[in-house]
């Protein structure tokens, strides 16, 4: 099954990081005391970035929010055009779809050639910390069972890697934040439960054998015995960790300050690890 086919089977929907994420986006243009009349949402799952948004005091001062682009262009960024003329956005926003991107330099460089001079990109992805105690589990259960390992997480991209791809894509100050949070669940069962219905199951690309299910419940007694914590009403745990990398980036414009010397990119990192 391909990663569109997974997005558009997603049911019924678990959004709270996708929300979480758009609440990070909206807070950053809280902060940009300036109007941006035409906005773009190029975020997988649409809606949550305007629904979000109107709750927040930038509200006023942002257009309304359109989603002109196919949903492959939104599930799978960068796989063709995308749709849009040259200069012809102030803003996009993309909320957890980035990390999809097989050619991510050239997603986001699409991405930059859309919008004004002088326009604004704010985009949420998953960080490279995401799903590490999976990818643990995982790991180490196949090579018990079978004497080898498929990857079976994705990879995911660090801040830094981030911010170089920003700049590569010619993204005038970028910026680069991140944000963690510990989600905790009854077992392992559960979160993927959860990631299929964010419409972020099933393993990278690629053909590789299928996990059998001798190999699945060794991972589920790995996970329970490497990151069990204590819930609030006693009960055990596991705990799945989700890192969200915040990317900003404007369009370059001669009225904007000069950039910093190629290899002294600016990278912020707002990191508040919070149980969800």
């Amino acid at each position: 099954m391909t990663r569109v086919q997974r997005a558009e089977r997603a049911a019924p929907p678990v959004d709270f990081l996708h929300r979480r994420a758009a609440e990070g986006l909206a807070d950053s243009l809280d902060a940009i005391p300036r109007a941006f009349p035409v906005v773009v949402d190029l975020s997988p799952r649409t809606g949550i970035f305007a629904d979000v948004l109107a709750a927040h005091d930038a509200a006023a001062r942002i257009g309304s929010v359109t989603v002109p682009v196919a949903s492959a262009e939104r599930v799978v960024p960068g796989e063709g055009p995308l749709g849009l003329e040259d200069g012809s956005v102030d803003l996009i926003a993309s909320v957890l779809g980035l990390h999809w991107a097989n050619d991510l330099p050239g997603a986001l460089a699409q991405i930059r050639r859309a919008l004004k001079p002088d326009g604004l990109f704010l985009g949420a992805m998953f960080g490279a910390g995401t799903l590490a105690e999976l990818r643990d589990v995982l790991t180490r259960a196949e090579l018990d069972e079978t004497g080898g390992a498929a990857p079976r997480v994705s990879p995911f991209a660090d801040a830094y890697d981030a911010a170089g791809l920003m700049q590569r894509a010619g993204f005038a100050l970028p910026v680069v934040d991140g944000d963690t949070v510990a989600v905790r669940y009854p077992d392992m069962m559960a979160l993927v439960r959860d990631l299929r219905a964010m419409g972020e199951g099933g393993p990278p690309e690629g053909p590789k054998p299928r996990l059998s299910r001798r190999t699945v419940a060794r991972a589920a007694g790995l996970y329970d015995q490497r990151h069990s914590v204590t819930g609030d009403d006693a009960r055990p745990r596991v705990q799945a960790t989700f890192e969200t990398l915040f990317l900003t980036g404007w369009a370059p414009s001669p009225d904007q300050p000069k950039p910093l010397k190629p290899g002294s990119v600016a990278t912020g990192f707002r990191v508040a690890p919070r149980k969800v």
